[in-house]
């Protein structure tokens, strides 16, 4: 990220809805790129079925904002004097690798700026390197596009295409039912409960990843892009076929599937939060601390709509990694990973992992999800978690709970 931080037209949810109506011409002459399929983007193991383990856990790790270039002749930026000699991209994909061997997730999640375009001399090249801790690990990963991947070699579509063919990737180019739609890699996982059970064949745990842009494209706004209409229409069908498949049979559930959201520009919405109602910190010094749209596209509110999204995950704002609740979504940073991204020095370069658990039915047996908890580790000396929190349970409803949870 490099643009200067700036403040956005409101943050209240009714101001979501209202000011829809307002941005509606700006948004539908906005000259973002819309894809329109013809040729199929897809890799057969895009394919391949996620599921909670058998101690009925689903882990998922958040990289945010690698900005990898050429590994070991790429420096860092804002260390400490003494890390300036020895430390590059390489710092990055160690701490990648650590994250991967202390947390042992079953899916890793990359939302965006995974590349710094402008200094890659080759971003296919980039990319490799980048994913590589990932690929290695045959633990299933996706990605999602920031502002920064297509500065380089590749456009903003090359990115992604590119992106898909990867190894043990399950990131998809676009939902293929979707003859049109605004970016590239909007696409949803379904997470299925433990095999054996009743629940093996039923989505317990529903993932979108979208596609938030990069500049806008409307002359008359400047700053960053927005998540637009033909997204947040896609998002909308998705999430109510995915509520009503749970909701009839086999094992008809009467409440939907938890959901979580990733993707790379937070929502105007994060600047509702201040030190008294989030878990984190928010050190980004320009304007209100959130470097969002200028637009407020209504995307937050629906999501409130929808009923199923618990939490949003994004980037972009390295020295931001707060949760804050409003309206009962959950709306996280990850906080700066990489080092070649801009960050403060001797503030911890850090990661977000996210665990949902499974109640246990009367039988004995594994069944839907009854919480989910996040926590932040640092890359520093002695791996440091952090700011440990109960997101969302089904029995108490949702809550925030401060603790340590392993």
């Amino acid at each position: 990220m490099v643009l200067s931080k700036r403040s956005v037209f409101g943050t209240n949810i009714e101001m979501g809805f209202g000011f829809m109506v307002l941005v509606l011409v700006a948004l539908l002459f906005s000259f973002s790129p819309i894809c329109v399929f013809g040729e199929k983007h897809e890799n057969p193991q895009n394919h391949k079925k996620l599921r909670f383990d058998k101690n009925g856990e689903f882990k998922i790790l958040q990289v945010a904002d690698m900005h990898y270039a050429n590994g070991k002749s790429t420096l860092c930026l804002n260390v400490l004097p003494s890390q300036n000699g020895s430390c590059s991209d390489l710092n990055t994909t160690s701490f990648v690798q650590r994250m991967i061997l202390a947390e042992k997730p079953n899916l890793i999640v990359f939302t965006g700026d995974n590349i710094y375009g402008r200094d890659s001399s080759d971003s296919a090249k980039s990319m490799d390197a980048a994913f590589a801790p990932a690929i290695a690990s045959n633990i299933p990963w996706v990605a999602v596009l920031g502002n920064h991947d297509q500065e380089g070699s590749l456009s903003r579509e090359g990115v992604m295409k590119y992106i898909v063919g990867m190894k043990n990737t399950l990131s998809q180019f676009n939902p293929s039912e979707v003859h049109t739609i605004d970016g590239f890699g909007n696409y949803n996982l379904e997470v299925g409960g433990v095999e054996g059970t009743d629940f093996e064949n039923k989505s317990v745990l529903n993932l979108y990843f979208i596609d938030s842009g990069d500049y806008s494209k409307v002359p008359s706004i400047s700053g960053y892009d927005w998540i637009k209409p033909s997204q947040q229409l896609w998002f909308q069908r998705t999430s109510e076929k995915l509520q009503k498949a749970y909701k009839s049979g086999p094992m008809p559930q009467k409440n939907s599937a938890p959901g979580l959201a990733y993707f790379h520009i937070p929502l105007p919405e994060y600047a509702s939060f201040d030190k008294s109602n989030f878990t984190g910190v928010k050190l980004e010094p320009d304007g209100n601390g959130i470097s969002s749209a200028k637009v407020n596209s209504g995307f937050f509110a629906t999501l409130v709509q929808a009923g199923d999204v618990k939490a949003v995950f994004t980037g972009h704002d390295h020295l931001n990694d707060f949760c804050g609740k409003l309206t009962g979504i959950n709306l996280c940073y990850a906080g700066g990973f990489g080092y070649h991204a801009y960050g403060k020095a001797g503030w911890s370069r850090r990661s977000r992992v996210v665990v949902a658990r499974l109640e246990k039915t009367p039988e004995g047996a594994w069944g839907d999800v009854k919480s989910i908890n996040t926590w932040k580790r640092l890359d520093d000396q002695n791996f440091t978690q952090i700011d440990g929190q109960v997101l969302w349970s089904r029995s108490f409803g949702n809550m925030e709970e401060v603790g340590e949870y392993h």
